[in-house]
């Protein structure tokens, strides 16, 4: 019925923005305890604040139980690759759906770069846009940034720019880029150096050769050239030099 109101979209909308508040409240305040307890590093710093939404573990949780996830949905579309299967832990029954849901999991669920990983692409661009709508906490771009340098394969190479893409979207993204650690940006800076040999390497294979007499292989080149410039937009959004 036309005017009626969406009290789902609204609980929704207020529970992103409690979320959103306490996540500010809670990072102001581990910013002045680290000023208080004079550390001698902005890296110490910045480990305070990373840190400031964890919490002890009680001694009901559970821990050391896995369950079988498939992963990696994100996969380009005519991939032969067969589906990745990484386990996880079992507490991660749904993929979450808010900034604090996805700190949660990406805390205390994901215990290996790898499964971070999956778990970045099995979000896949969209839905961490919408995670991350309000901003990216901070530190978390250095840490995703990381992740996917580590882990990014010629398969992936599409989903990965699209992440970027999607991240480099969020509010106060400058300012995040601005905060990365040297590591974080050298981190970077290597995951577009291996995103730029994928290109090279897939464009300079026979199968891929740019020759002009069939549709396919035009095709092909044209979408090179597009993810080539997707890539260059998205070294200058991120500062790669």
């Amino acid at each position: 019925m036309e005017g009626m109101i969406d009290f789902h979209a609204l609980e929704k909308e207020l529970q992103e923005a409690v979320a959103a508040d306490e996540k500010y409240q809670r990072e102001n305040e581990a910013k002045f305890r680290a000023v208080r307890q004079k550390v001698a590093s902005y890296e110490e710093f910045r480990d305070i604040v990373l840190a400031s939404h964890l919490k002890p573990l009680e001694k009901g949780d559970k821990t050391g139980n896995k369950t079988k996830v498939s992963w990696n949905s994100c996969a380009r579309k005519g991939s032969q690759a067969q589906e990745s299967r990484v386990e996880l832990p079992q507490e991660l029954q749904q993929l979450p759906e808010t900034s604090s849901e996805f700190y949660r999991d990406w805390r205390r669920c994901m215990k290996s770069s790898q499964e971070q990983y999956q778990f970045l692409l099995q979000l896949g661009p969209q839905r961490l846009g919408q995670i991350f709508q309000a901003d990216v906490a901070f530190g978390l771009l250095g840490e995703f940034l990381t992740v996917l340098s580590e882990n990014v394969s010629v398969k992936d190479q599409d989903s990965v720019l699209e992440i970027l893409e999607s991240l480099s979207g969020t509010k106060r993204f400058g300012l995040n880029v601005e905060l990365l650690s040297r590591k974080e940006k050298e981190n970077c800076r290597l995951l577009f150096e291996k995103l730029q040999r994928m290109e090279t390497g897939l464009t300079s294979s026979p199968e891929f050769a740019c020759e002009e007499s069939t549709t396919v292989t035009q095709t092909s080149c044209h979408s090179k050239g597009s993810a080539e410039r997707k890539r260059m937009e998205l070294m200058r959004r991120y500062q790669v030099p």
